[in-house]
């Protein structure tokens, strides 16, 4: 056979292949090859965790270290997504912050008073994340090395 009638013959089946697969398929072929992104942060799969949690001084010095994970639905982390942290009581260092390639963000509060603070994290564009946290700030500490020294 020729070699031309032979290339031509396969141009034909591999223009049908594609004229088929967007008839059947219903949708362009960029769409059906290309891997989908997803970059929007998932609630649930996000987490706030922090440390310590409890027992630290209510004294405006000592902090708790706060750290935000924005994870998509595919279990990817998010980088530069702006975190924002609301708390019940204390100080933030800052109220927002970016987070890094990791899809982390880091806070630090600190009390003057004690009690619990309750923590929830907001992540652009308003994505509450699920889970919240509590941090206990406490004088007992304090009384407890006041007590020691003046007995």
């Amino acid at each position: 056979m020729d070699k031309k009638l032979v290339a031509l013959i396969a141009l034909f089946f591999v223009s049908f292949a594609f004229f088929t697969a967007a008839i059947v398929f219903k949708e362009p072929i960029v769409n059906l090859t290309r891997a989908k992104e997803d970059l929007e942060p998932s609630p649930v799969r996000s987490k706030i965790l922090a440390w310590p949690l409890s027992y630290i001084m209510a004294n405006g010095a000592s902090e708790s270290v706060i750290s935000v994970f924005v994870i998509s639905e595919s279990d990817r982390p998010l980088a530069n997504r702006l975190v924002t942290l609301s708390n019940s009581l204390g100080k933030l260092d800052k109220a927002t912050e970016t987070t890094n390639k990791s899809g982390k963000a880091t806070f630090k509060l600190t009390s003057n008073a004690p009690g619990k603070a309750e923590i929830e994290a907001t992540v652009e564009p308003d994505i509450k994340i699920a889970s919240k946290i509590s941090i206990s700030f406490e004088w007992i500490l304090l009384m407890k090395k006041i007590t020691k020294v003046v007995i």
